[in-house]
């Protein structure tokens, strides 16, 4: 796997496809994606849009993400950055905002290669 963060509107789709040379017609989007997508399709945008989703249907998201990395080793994964803003004042706003955070490092933990995209420029922060 390989994860692409940053805060939102930062260009990370962008870098993400200069970097890969994958073509828009096979990004998902992680607002309406299928969990078949998530495990056939190369790439995943708005993955914390994914979580969102899962989260709110009371889905396990760790025992999905274990299958995602069994299945498709190599998806790539963007997703906004979302602790590094105001603490949400919802409290089911701070619990996604955690959950997302937490299952970002899980993915981090796992992925080949994190990045960090920021102003369009991306820092590569592992590389196995």
């Amino acid at each position: 796997m390989v994860l692409i963060t940053g805060g939102a509107f930062q260009g990370k789709l962008e870098y993400t496809l200069n970097l890969t040379g994958i073509l828009k017609e096979d990004i998902m989007d992680g607002e309406n994606c299928t969990m078949e997508d998530l495990l056939n399709r190369p790439l995943v945008n708005h993955f914390h849009l994914w979580i969102d989703r899962m989260f709110r249907g009371d889905r396990d998201i760790y025992e999905l993400m274990d299958l995602i990395q069994t299945e498709n080793p190599d998806l790539i994964i963007i997703v906004d950055e979302l602790g590094c803003g105001i603490v949400p004042m919802d409290p089911y706003d701070r619990e996604y905002r955690e959950v997302t955070g937490r299952v970002c490092c899980e993915i981090a933990k796992i992925a080949k290669e994190v990045h960090r995209v920021t102003c369009g420029i991306g820092m590569v922060i592992k590389h196995d």
